[in-house]
Protein backbone atom coordinates (compact mmCIF):
# COMPACT_ATOMS: atom_id res chain seq x y z
CA UNK A 1 0.00 0.00 0.00
CA UNK A 2 3.17 2.44 1.02
CA UNK A 3 4.18 1.37 -2.77
CA UNK A 4 1.37 2.70 -4.07
CA UNK A 5 1.02 5.64 -2.26
CA UNK A 6 4.81 6.52 -3.32
CA UNK A 7 3.77 5.66 -7.01
CA UNK A 8 1.15 8.48 -7.43
CA UNK A 9 2.97 10.85 -5.24
CA UNK A 10 5.36 10.06 -7.41
CA UNK A 11 3.02 10.93 -10.78
CA UNK A 12 1.59 13.46 -9.27
CA UNK A 13 5.00 15.37 -8.85
CA UNK A 14 5.57 14.62 -12.34
CA UNK A 15 2.11 15.94 -13.66
CA UNK A 16 3.35 19.53 -11.67
CA UNK A 17 6.72 19.31 -13.05
CA UNK A 18 6.00 18.81 -16.90
CA UNK A 19 2.88 21.31 -16.99
CA UNK A 20 5.51 24.27 -15.59
CA UNK A 21 7.71 22.93 -18.52
CA UNK A 22 5.24 22.01 -21.17
CA UNK A 23 4.92 24.69 -23.70
CA UNK A 24 1.60 25.81 -25.31
CA UNK A 25 2.11 24.14 -28.80
CA UNK A 26 1.92 21.09 -26.47
CA UNK A 27 -0.22 21.26 -24.20
CA UNK A 28 -1.20 18.25 -21.23
CA UNK A 29 -4.12 16.44 -22.52
CA UNK A 30 -6.53 14.05 -20.84
CA UNK A 31 -8.26 11.18 -21.97
CA UNK A 32 -10.59 8.01 -21.15
CA UNK A 33 -9.21 4.02 -22.39
CA UNK A 34 -10.40 0.63 -22.33
CA UNK A 35 -9.96 -2.59 -23.88
CA UNK A 36 -9.51 -6.38 -23.46
CA UNK A 37 -7.18 -8.42 -20.97
CA UNK A 38 -5.39 -11.70 -22.03
CA UNK A 39 -4.06 -12.72 -18.95
CA UNK A 40 -1.88 -15.77 -17.44
CA UNK A 41 0.03 -16.84 -13.97
CA UNK A 42 3.99 -18.22 -14.17
CA UNK A 43 3.72 -21.06 -12.10
CA UNK A 44 6.34 -22.94 -10.79
CA UNK A 45 7.73 -26.91 -11.29
CA UNK A 46 5.36 -29.26 -10.00
CA UNK A 47 7.91 -30.55 -6.97
CA UNK A 48 6.09 -33.81 -5.52
CA UNK A 49 7.48 -36.56 -7.38
CA UNK A 50 4.85 -38.86 -5.82
CA UNK A 51 2.40 -37.00 -8.26
CA UNK A 52 2.15 -36.85 -11.79
CA UNK A 53 0.79 -33.68 -12.81
CA UNK A 54 0.15 -32.72 -16.32
CA UNK A 55 -0.95 -28.78 -16.38
CA UNK A 56 -2.55 -26.66 -19.82
CA UNK A 57 -2.55 -22.85 -19.05
CA UNK A 58 -4.80 -20.73 -21.16
CA UNK A 59 -4.83 -16.98 -21.26
CA UNK A 60 -7.87 -15.82 -19.43
CA UNK A 61 -10.03 -12.98 -21.44
CA UNK A 62 -10.94 -10.09 -19.17
CA UNK A 63 -10.96 -6.29 -19.65
CA UNK A 64 -9.42 -2.80 -18.65
CA UNK A 65 -10.80 0.78 -18.33
CA UNK A 66 -10.05 3.88 -16.48
CA UNK A 67 -8.32 7.47 -17.06
CA UNK A 68 -4.68 8.96 -18.56
CA UNK A 69 -3.19 12.10 -18.50
CA UNK A 70 -0.47 12.84 -21.17
CA UNK A 71 2.56 15.27 -20.38
CA UNK A 72 4.90 16.42 -22.85
CA UNK A 73 8.51 16.81 -21.38
CA UNK A 74 10.22 17.55 -25.05
CA UNK A 75 9.90 17.62 -28.58
CA UNK A 76 9.29 13.33 -28.94
CA UNK A 77 8.83 12.54 -25.44
CA UNK A 78 6.16 12.55 -22.84
CA UNK A 79 4.90 10.80 -19.13
CA UNK A 80 1.80 9.04 -19.17
CA UNK A 81 0.04 8.22 -15.73
CA UNK A 82 -2.97 6.29 -16.14
CA UNK A 83 -5.53 5.05 -13.36
CA UNK A 84 -7.03 1.80 -14.05
CA UNK A 85 -9.45 -1.31 -13.11
CA UNK A 86 -7.86 -4.42 -14.85
CA UNK A 87 -8.45 -7.85 -14.61
CA UNK A 88 -5.86 -10.31 -14.31
CA UNK A 89 -5.68 -14.24 -13.39
CA UNK A 90 -5.42 -17.36 -15.63
CA UNK A 91 -7.64 -20.25 -17.21
CA UNK A 92 -6.11 -24.02 -16.27
CA UNK A 93 -6.96 -27.31 -16.84
CA UNK A 94 -4.58 -29.08 -14.61
CA UNK A 95 -4.57 -32.82 -14.14
CA UNK A 96 -3.03 -34.67 -10.70
CA UNK A 97 -2.48 -38.58 -11.21
CA UNK A 98 -1.22 -40.98 -8.29
CA UNK A 99 -1.04 -44.61 -8.12
CA UNK A 100 0.84 -47.20 -5.68
CA UNK A 101 -0.31 -50.56 -6.95
CA UNK A 102 -3.33 -50.86 -5.03
CA UNK A 103 -4.61 -47.04 -4.41
CA UNK A 104 -4.93 -44.69 -7.06
CA UNK A 105 -6.74 -41.09 -8.09
CA UNK A 106 -6.74 -38.87 -10.81
CA UNK A 107 -7.91 -35.30 -10.54
CA UNK A 108 -8.99 -33.27 -13.53
CA UNK A 109 -9.06 -29.39 -12.12
CA UNK A 110 -10.63 -26.93 -14.61
CA UNK A 111 -10.40 -23.58 -12.88
CA UNK A 112 -11.16 -19.97 -14.07
CA UNK A 113 -9.26 -17.69 -11.68
CA UNK A 114 -9.83 -14.15 -11.56
CA UNK A 115 -7.47 -11.32 -9.83
CA UNK A 116 -9.16 -8.00 -9.67
CA UNK A 117 -6.91 -4.86 -9.29
CA UNK A 118 -6.31 -0.91 -9.36
CA UNK A 119 -3.32 -0.18 -11.54
CA UNK A 120 -1.27 2.78 -12.21
CA UNK A 121 1.27 2.20 -14.99
CA UNK A 122 3.25 5.38 -15.61
CA UNK A 123 4.68 5.39 -19.47
CA UNK A 124 7.28 7.18 -20.87
CA UNK A 125 6.06 7.43 -24.44
CA UNK A 126 8.32 8.39 -27.45
CA UNK A 127 6.76 9.64 -30.53
CA UNK A 128 8.68 7.71 -33.79
CA UNK A 129 6.19 9.41 -36.00
CA UNK A 130 3.78 12.10 -34.91
CA UNK A 131 0.87 9.35 -34.61
CA UNK A 132 2.97 6.47 -33.81
CA UNK A 133 4.54 6.35 -30.45
CA UNK A 134 6.30 3.30 -28.45
CA UNK A 135 6.50 3.39 -24.42
CA UNK A 136 7.83 1.66 -21.53
CA UNK A 137 8.09 1.87 -17.68
CA UNK A 138 6.46 0.36 -14.35
CA UNK A 139 2.84 -0.34 -13.06
CA UNK A 140 2.13 -0.07 -9.75
CA UNK A 141 -1.26 -2.59 -8.74
CA UNK A 142 -3.50 -2.42 -5.84
CA UNK A 143 -5.20 -6.25 -5.48
CA UNK A 144 -9.23 -5.66 -4.70
CA UNK A 145 -10.24 -9.23 -4.55
CA UNK A 146 -10.11 -12.58 -6.05
CA UNK A 147 -12.57 -15.29 -7.18
CA UNK A 148 -11.81 -18.77 -8.29
CA UNK A 149 -14.33 -20.45 -10.35
CA UNK A 150 -14.50 -24.13 -11.92
CA UNK A 151 -14.97 -28.21 -11.34
CA UNK A 152 -13.06 -30.95 -10.47
CA UNK A 153 -13.51 -34.09 -11.62
CA UNK A 154 -12.03 -37.18 -9.27
CA UNK A 155 -11.73 -41.03 -9.78
CA UNK A 156 -10.75 -42.36 -6.98
CA UNK A 157 -9.21 -46.69 -7.28
CA UNK A 158 -9.01 -48.96 -4.60
CA UNK A 159 -8.37 -52.87 -6.07
CA UNK A 160 -10.95 -53.18 -8.38
CA UNK A 161 -13.06 -50.07 -7.29
CA UNK A 162 -13.56 -47.16 -8.80
CA UNK A 163 -15.49 -44.26 -7.76
CA UNK A 164 -16.07 -41.07 -10.16
CA UNK A 165 -16.78 -37.53 -8.44
CA UNK A 166 -17.68 -34.30 -9.71
CA UNK A 167 -17.78 -31.28 -8.22
CA UNK A 168 -18.18 -27.19 -9.28
CA UNK A 169 -17.04 -24.26 -7.17
CA UNK A 170 -17.09 -20.80 -6.94
CA UNK A 171 -15.70 -18.85 -4.00
CA UNK A 172 -13.65 -15.79 -3.40
CA UNK A 173 -10.71 -16.85 -1.69
CA UNK A 174 -9.35 -15.01 1.60
CA UNK A 175 -7.41 -11.91 0.63
CA UNK A 176 -4.71 -12.87 3.20
CA UNK A 177 -3.21 -15.40 0.95
CA UNK A 178 -2.00 -13.03 -1.87
CA UNK A 179 -0.16 -9.65 -1.61
CA UNK A 180 -2.16 -6.63 -1.97
CA UNK A 181 0.48 -4.74 -3.73
CA UNK A 182 1.79 -5.61 -7.26
CA UNK A 183 4.34 -4.69 -9.26
CA UNK A 184 5.25 -5.11 -13.30
CA UNK A 185 7.25 -3.74 -16.22
CA UNK A 186 5.03 -2.72 -19.16
CA UNK A 187 6.31 -1.91 -23.12
CA UNK A 188 3.38 -1.16 -25.97
CA UNK A 189 2.89 0.91 -28.91
CA UNK A 190 -0.09 2.96 -29.68
CA UNK A 191 -1.35 4.46 -32.98
CA UNK A 192 -3.66 7.91 -33.61
CA UNK A 193 -6.21 7.27 -36.58
CA UNK A 194 -7.12 11.13 -35.41
CA UNK A 195 -5.90 13.90 -33.10
CA UNK A 196 -7.90 11.58 -30.22
CA UNK A 197 -8.53 8.19 -31.22
CA UNK A 198 -5.73 5.68 -30.96
CA UNK A 199 -5.39 1.94 -31.01
CA UNK A 200 -3.09 0.98 -28.35
CA UNK A 201 -1.03 -2.28 -27.58
CA UNK A 202 0.55 -3.09 -24.44
CA UNK A 203 2.57 -6.34 -22.70
CA UNK A 204 3.45 -6.17 -19.11
CA UNK A 205 5.54 -8.81 -16.93
CA UNK A 206 4.92 -9.54 -13.42
CA UNK A 207 8.06 -9.06 -10.97
CA UNK A 208 6.30 -9.41 -7.75
CA UNK A 209 4.89 -12.85 -6.69
CA UNK A 210 1.16 -12.52 -6.24
CA UNK A 211 1.20 -14.83 -3.20
CA UNK A 212 1.58 -13.97 0.37
CA UNK A 213 4.07 -15.64 2.86
CA UNK A 214 5.16 -18.25 -0.32
CA UNK A 215 7.92 -21.04 0.82
CA UNK A 216 7.85 -22.37 -3.20
CA UNK A 217 8.03 -20.78 -6.59
CA UNK A 218 7.19 -17.18 -7.03
CA UNK A 219 3.70 -16.77 -9.37
CA UNK A 220 3.67 -13.43 -11.05
CA UNK A 221 0.86 -12.44 -13.07
CA UNK A 222 1.45 -11.47 -17.02
CA UNK A 223 -0.75 -9.09 -19.27
CA UNK A 224 -1.23 -8.27 -23.04
CA UNK A 225 -3.60 -5.98 -23.67
CA UNK A 226 -5.04 -4.10 -26.73
CA UNK A 227 -7.57 -1.77 -26.72
CA UNK A 228 -8.80 2.26 -26.98
CA UNK A 229 -7.76 5.55 -25.86
CA UNK A 230 -9.22 8.72 -26.30
CA UNK A 231 -7.62 12.44 -25.34
CA UNK A 232 -9.86 15.25 -24.68
CA UNK A 233 -9.02 18.26 -27.08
Amino acid sequence: MKKLILGLAFAGSLLVNAQEKTKSSSPVTFGVKAGFNATTLSHPDWQDESVQYDGNQKMKPGFNAGVFVNIPVAEKFSIQPELLFSQMGSKSKDTYTYSDGFYGFKTELDDKFTLNYIVLPLMVQYNILPQLYVEAGPEFGLLLGAKSKGETTTTEISGSKSVTTTKSYSNKPPMELYNKFNFGIGIGAGYYFTQNLAATARFTAGITDIRSNNSGGAVRNNAFQVGLAYKFK
